[in-house]
């Protein structure tokens, strides 16, 4: 959590209607204010925190400093896997069904000895066509996810190094599903300092070492994040899902990358995208921002 005291009640009240809550420790990191602007709204996010209650444990950490928040997520996640050995990561923009701890609780028991299987995703893209109750793609995501210590061992902080290799393997095009969204672009900008994403690096990290992520058919998460609040997106409501009300089935399937759900989403993205005019233009505005910030 950080700044956004609406949607951190959002995401804590939807978490509190989970029947597995009660049985769950919540641990929340908070990150410091950067500036003196945001001290107001840190402060009263951690008035907040301190209030939660409906959960087995509610643990506390307040940073004495900004971490920012790829820093955030990357410490938090580090740390709580070396003492847990597994973990479910929310931040505070995301909104679950009922069901989502039971689902991802009973996926990382059922695949915690699957060395293919890197993590679990409670969100899936507001898809077109009718997935499977679950289903595999590869690599891994970040709205509403949990892994085990053994996958996030494989998490790569090193932007670069994961660039190179995915340009020496020639993967680029499937790494952007098809080319139907610039994952590519997203870590070239992470490299470049453009944006915080530890996402991006999560991504990529799984998808290198060819690993898979278990999705739902239908989202157990909602971003409500997509208001020009959070850090990274704008507003749109592109994102937005009918949130699944009822247990989802696991097991049974193959472990391995499920192509029809992958078209699925390549599509989802596809439509997504802007004119090839104003792409163009976008990419020219970023070279320049980039020619004068490196020459200022």
């Amino acid at each position: 959590v950080y700044n956004r005291p609406w949607h951190t009640c959002q995401t804590i009240e939807a978490l509190q209607k989970n029947a597995l809550a009660i049985e769950s420790d919540l641990i929340i990191f908070s990150d410091a204010p950067k500036s003196e602007a945001h001290k107001n709204a840190v402060t009263e996010v951690r008035l907040y925190i301190h209030q939660v209650k409906g959960f087995r444990s509610v643990t506390i950490i307040e940073r004495k400093e900004n971490f920012g928040l790829a820093r955030s997520i990357i410490d938090g996640v580090t740390s709580i896997v070396n003492k847990w050995g597994c973990v479910i990561v929310l931040e505070d923009d995301l909104v679950t069904a009922p069901y989502f701890l039971e689902f991802m609780n009973k996926a990382l028991t059922l695949y915690e000895a699957d060395e293919k299987v890197i993590s679990v995703h409670g969100y899936i893209y507001p898809v077109k066509q009718e997935l499977p109750d679950t289903f595999f793609l590869r690599g891994a995501d970040c709205w509403g996810w949990g892994t085990w210590k053994r996958g996030w061992d494989l998490f790569e902080v090193d932007g670069q190094k994961l660039l190179s290799t995915l340009n020496e393997k020639r993967l680029g095009k499937t790494f952007n599903f098809g080319n139907s969204y610039d994952y590519v672009g997203m870590l070239r900008d992470q490299i470049a300092g453009r944006v915080n994403s530890w996402a991006v690096r999560w991504y990529a990290s799984a998808f290198l070492a060819n690993k898979l992520t278990l999705y739902p058919g239908v989202s157990l998460v909602q971003n409500i994040g997509n208001d020009s609040s959070g850090t990274h997106f704008g507003t749109t409501d592109q994102f937005e899902v009918s949130l699944s009300m009822k247990t989802l089935q696991l097991g049974g399937i193959k472990i391995e990358q499920n192509d029809f759900a992958w078209e699925a989403v390549a599509k989802f993205f596809r439509s997504m995208r802007s004119p090839l005019w104003r792409r163009i233009a976008s990419r020219i505005k970023r070279k320049l921002m980039s020619y004068f910030g490196n020459n200022s």
